[in-house]
Protein backbone atom coordinates (compact mmCIF):
# COMPACT_ATOMS: atom_id res chain seq x y z
CA UNK A 1 0.00 0.00 0.00
CA UNK A 2 2.82 2.40 0.85
CA UNK A 3 4.50 1.71 -2.49
CA UNK A 4 1.20 2.25 -4.33
CA UNK A 5 0.64 5.53 -2.55
CA UNK A 6 4.22 6.69 -3.09
CA UNK A 7 4.09 5.99 -6.81
CA UNK A 8 0.66 7.59 -7.13
CA UNK A 9 1.79 10.72 -5.34
CA UNK A 10 5.05 10.95 -7.25
CA UNK A 11 4.03 9.87 -10.74
CA UNK A 12 0.27 9.95 -10.90
CA UNK A 13 -2.69 7.64 -11.04
CA UNK A 14 -1.34 5.41 -13.83
CA UNK A 15 1.82 4.65 -11.84
CA UNK A 16 -0.18 3.77 -8.73
CA UNK A 17 -2.57 1.58 -10.71
CA UNK A 18 0.41 -0.15 -12.38
CA UNK A 19 1.85 -0.99 -8.95
CA UNK A 20 -1.62 -2.16 -7.89
CA UNK A 21 -1.84 -4.52 -10.88
CA UNK A 22 1.60 -5.90 -10.03
CA UNK A 23 0.53 -6.44 -6.44
CA UNK A 24 -2.72 -8.12 -7.51
CA UNK A 25 -0.73 -10.39 -9.82
CA UNK A 26 1.55 -11.22 -6.88
CA UNK A 27 -1.46 -12.09 -4.71
CA UNK A 28 -2.78 -14.33 -7.47
CA UNK A 29 0.62 -16.02 -7.69
CA UNK A 30 0.66 -16.49 -3.90
CA UNK A 31 -2.78 -18.08 -4.19
CA UNK A 32 -1.42 -20.54 -6.74
CA UNK A 33 1.67 -21.14 -4.57
CA UNK A 34 -0.55 -21.90 -1.57
CA UNK A 35 -2.80 -24.18 -3.63
CA UNK A 36 0.08 -26.26 -4.99
CA UNK A 37 2.03 -26.24 -1.73
CA UNK A 38 5.02 -24.04 -2.59
CA UNK A 39 4.15 -21.60 0.19
CA UNK A 40 4.17 -24.47 2.68
CA UNK A 41 7.62 -25.53 1.48
CA UNK A 42 8.93 -21.96 1.82
CA UNK A 43 7.47 -21.59 5.29
CA UNK A 44 8.77 -25.00 6.40
CA UNK A 45 12.29 -24.56 5.01
CA UNK A 46 14.32 -22.37 7.30
CA UNK A 47 16.88 -21.63 4.59
CA UNK A 48 14.34 -20.83 1.86
CA UNK A 49 12.36 -18.63 4.22
CA UNK A 50 15.53 -16.84 5.35
CA UNK A 51 16.53 -16.15 1.74
CA UNK A 52 13.03 -14.84 0.99
CA UNK A 53 13.14 -12.61 4.07
CA UNK A 54 16.55 -11.20 3.22
CA UNK A 55 15.63 -10.53 -0.42
CA UNK A 56 12.38 -8.82 0.58
CA UNK A 57 14.04 -6.75 3.30
CA UNK A 58 16.90 -5.69 1.01
CA UNK A 59 14.45 -4.59 -1.65
CA UNK A 60 12.45 -2.53 0.86
CA UNK A 61 15.65 -1.00 2.20
CA UNK A 62 16.59 -0.03 -1.36
CA UNK A 63 13.19 1.67 -1.74
CA UNK A 64 13.76 3.46 1.60
CA UNK A 65 17.24 4.57 0.53
CA UNK A 66 15.85 5.87 -2.76
CA UNK A 67 13.08 7.77 -1.00
CA UNK A 68 15.35 9.41 1.57
CA UNK A 69 18.54 10.07 -0.41
CA UNK A 70 17.18 10.59 -3.89
CA UNK A 71 13.80 12.00 -2.93
CA UNK A 72 12.11 9.99 -5.64
CA UNK A 73 9.12 8.76 -3.69
CA UNK A 74 7.09 11.95 -3.82
CA UNK A 75 7.39 14.54 -6.56
CA UNK A 76 4.41 16.70 -7.24
CA UNK A 77 5.81 18.19 -10.42
CA UNK A 78 5.45 14.80 -12.15
CA UNK A 79 8.78 15.13 -13.86
CA UNK A 80 9.97 12.22 -15.95
CA UNK A 81 11.62 9.64 -13.70
CA UNK A 82 12.65 6.02 -13.80
CA UNK A 83 9.36 5.09 -12.11
CA UNK A 84 7.04 6.36 -14.83
CA UNK A 85 6.81 3.30 -17.08
CA UNK A 86 3.89 0.92 -16.71
CA UNK A 87 6.08 -2.19 -16.66
CA UNK A 88 8.59 -0.69 -14.23
CA UNK A 89 5.80 0.04 -11.75
CA UNK A 90 4.06 -3.28 -12.42
CA UNK A 91 7.21 -5.33 -11.76
CA UNK A 92 8.05 -3.26 -8.69
CA UNK A 93 4.61 -4.02 -7.23
CA UNK A 94 4.94 -7.68 -8.22
CA UNK A 95 8.43 -8.09 -6.75
CA UNK A 96 7.59 -6.34 -3.47
CA UNK A 97 4.57 -8.63 -3.12
CA UNK A 98 6.33 -11.86 -4.14
CA UNK A 99 9.37 -11.19 -1.92
CA UNK A 100 7.29 -10.39 1.15
CA UNK A 101 7.35 -13.40 3.49
CA UNK A 102 4.40 -12.00 5.43
CA UNK A 103 2.29 -12.43 2.31
CA UNK A 104 3.50 -16.04 2.01
CA UNK A 105 2.50 -16.68 5.61
CA UNK A 106 -0.84 -14.92 5.14
CA UNK A 107 -1.83 -17.05 2.16
CA UNK A 108 -0.44 -20.19 3.79
CA UNK A 109 -2.53 -19.66 6.93
CA UNK A 110 -5.58 -17.86 5.55
CA UNK A 111 -6.69 -20.00 2.62
CA UNK A 112 -6.33 -23.50 4.13
CA UNK A 113 -8.33 -22.70 7.25
CA UNK A 114 -11.52 -22.69 5.18
CA UNK A 115 -11.09 -26.16 3.71
CA UNK A 116 -10.74 -29.64 5.10
CA UNK A 117 -7.72 -31.76 4.31
CA UNK A 118 -10.05 -34.57 3.28
CA UNK A 119 -12.13 -32.36 0.97
CA UNK A 120 -11.60 -33.51 -2.64
CA UNK A 121 -12.31 -29.95 -3.83
CA UNK A 122 -9.92 -28.26 -1.38
CA UNK A 123 -7.62 -26.80 -4.04
CA UNK A 124 -10.59 -25.39 -6.01
CA UNK A 125 -11.98 -23.78 -2.87
CA UNK A 126 -8.60 -22.29 -1.96
CA UNK A 127 -8.25 -20.96 -5.50
CA UNK A 128 -11.73 -19.44 -5.31
CA UNK A 129 -10.96 -17.81 -1.95
CA UNK A 130 -7.73 -16.30 -3.27
CA UNK A 131 -9.54 -14.93 -6.33
CA UNK A 132 -12.33 -13.61 -4.11
CA UNK A 133 -9.78 -11.83 -1.92
CA UNK A 134 -8.29 -10.14 -5.00
CA UNK A 135 -11.74 -9.29 -6.33
CA UNK A 136 -12.66 -7.52 -3.10
CA UNK A 137 -9.30 -5.85 -2.43
CA UNK A 138 -8.58 -4.54 -5.94
CA UNK A 139 -11.42 -1.97 -6.24
CA UNK A 140 -10.75 -0.74 -2.71
CA UNK A 141 -7.06 -0.27 -3.48
CA UNK A 142 -7.91 1.41 -6.78
CA UNK A 143 -10.11 3.91 -4.93
CA UNK A 144 -7.22 4.63 -2.55
CA UNK A 145 -4.94 5.28 -5.54
CA UNK A 146 -7.49 7.62 -7.13
CA UNK A 147 -7.99 9.46 -3.85
CA UNK A 148 -4.21 9.78 -3.34
CA UNK A 149 -3.89 11.23 -6.83
CA UNK A 150 -6.45 13.90 -5.95
CA UNK A 151 -4.67 14.51 -2.64
CA UNK A 152 -1.38 15.12 -4.47
CA UNK A 153 -3.01 17.86 -6.50
CA UNK A 154 -4.08 19.67 -3.34
CA UNK A 155 -0.58 19.38 -1.85
CA UNK A 156 0.92 21.34 -4.74
CA UNK A 157 0.05 24.53 -2.89
CA UNK A 158 2.51 23.56 -0.12
CA UNK A 159 5.49 21.79 -1.76
CA UNK A 160 7.62 21.93 1.45
CA UNK A 161 5.84 18.78 2.56
CA UNK A 162 7.57 16.74 -0.17
CA UNK A 163 10.73 15.98 1.81
CA UNK A 164 8.73 15.15 4.92
CA UNK A 165 6.78 12.61 2.90
CA UNK A 166 10.02 11.18 1.45
CA UNK A 167 11.30 10.64 4.98
CA UNK A 168 7.95 9.19 6.04
CA UNK A 169 7.91 6.65 3.19
CA UNK A 170 11.61 5.89 3.72
CA UNK A 171 10.97 5.27 7.41
CA UNK A 172 7.93 3.10 6.70
CA UNK A 173 9.87 1.00 4.16
CA UNK A 174 12.70 0.60 6.68
CA UNK A 175 10.29 -0.46 9.44
CA UNK A 176 8.68 -2.97 7.06
CA UNK A 177 12.12 -4.33 6.14
CA UNK A 178 12.97 -4.83 9.83
CA UNK A 179 9.58 -6.47 10.46
CA UNK A 180 10.16 -8.82 7.52
CA UNK A 181 13.57 -9.79 8.90
CA UNK A 182 11.97 -10.53 12.29
CA UNK A 183 9.16 -12.64 10.78
CA UNK A 184 9.29 -16.27 11.80
CA UNK A 185 8.46 -18.99 9.32
CA UNK A 186 6.73 -21.40 11.66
Amino acid sequence: MTLMLGRTLSNGRQAGLSVLLGTVTGCFMHTIFAVIGISAILAASTTAFLVLKICGALYLLWLAFTAIFKGSTFRLNREKSSHTGFWNNFFTGLSVNILNPKVVIFFLTFLPQFVSVTDPYAWQKMLFLGLLLNTIATPISAMIVITANSFAKTLKVNPKINRMIDYLFGTVFTVFAVKILLTEGK
